[in-house]
């Protein structure tokens, strides 16, 4: 991997990678963090990764969210139809409840941003009606785990000059608005087994350092 010291050299990485974390991981030397000078990590007037975000997830349509072990990362638009595949393990949401494998709480919150996307965070949680933050941000992680749920974007607070500022709220949606039928016509064309093993193969090839283990929890 080659130094990141640009948005465009981001993007450039994601889309040749397919799967890339945000931060430094079980998986040593994968990650963006790893890889970008320091001094573009949260310094005043200087964007980094963290800003770089929102504008590689509109440059490459590219898959964001906490999909590793609950830690965010980005998977390029090419892998993101097998990896929700694996991860549905075939259900859409809708059946994965009806068959009892998701929780009530979630089918609220997962209706809620399905009749309202795409949907600020803040925005989503007050329409759940759930207080404790600590408690929908859970919610979310889980659902963006299994891969019903992507984030779309990050905006900011603006001074009155139009500088943006602080920490950027996520927009979310569900893969199926957010990628259209690049996502629908692929998500279920092979059997999540075929994408697992698929996925598996690459990420050999492209870790052969990495262990059994290791390559397990950046599949899930």
């Amino acid at each position: 991997m080659e130094e990141i010291r640009s948005m465009e050299s981001l993007a450039a990485l994601v889309e040749s990678l397919g799967f890339l974390p945000l931060l430094k991981n079980r998986v040593p030397g994968f990650s963006v963090e790893e890889h970008t000078p320091l001094e573009l990590w949260f310094a005043d007037g200087v964007d980094g990764p963290w800003e770089w975000k929102g504008p590689v997830i509109q440059k490459t349509g590219c898959a964001y969210g906490k999909f590793f072990g609950g830690k965010a990362g980005f998977i390029s638009k090419e892998w993101y139809p097998d990896f929700a595949n694996y991860r549905r393990v075939g259900y859409d949401f809708d059946a994965r409840y009806d068959d009892g494998l998701a929780r009530s709480v979630d089918n609220r919150v997962y209706d809620a941003l399905l009749e309202h996307q795409p949907l600020l965070s803040k925005e989503w949680r007050r329409l759940t009606g759930i207080a404790k933050r600590g408690e929908f941000d859970a919610i979310v992680t889980r659902l963006q785990m299994q891969g019903y749920v992507v984030t779309t974007n990050f905006e900011y607070a603006t001074d009155k000059t139009g500088n943006p500022y602080g920490w950027g709220l996520a927009r979310y949606a569900t893969p199926e608005a957010a990628f259209g039928e690049a996502f629908t016509q692929k998500v279920y064309q092979r059997t999540p087994e075929e994408s697992r093993q698929k996925i598996e193969a690459y990420l050999r090839s492209l870790l052969p350092q990495a262990t059994a283990r290791q390559l397990r929890w950046i599949v899930g």
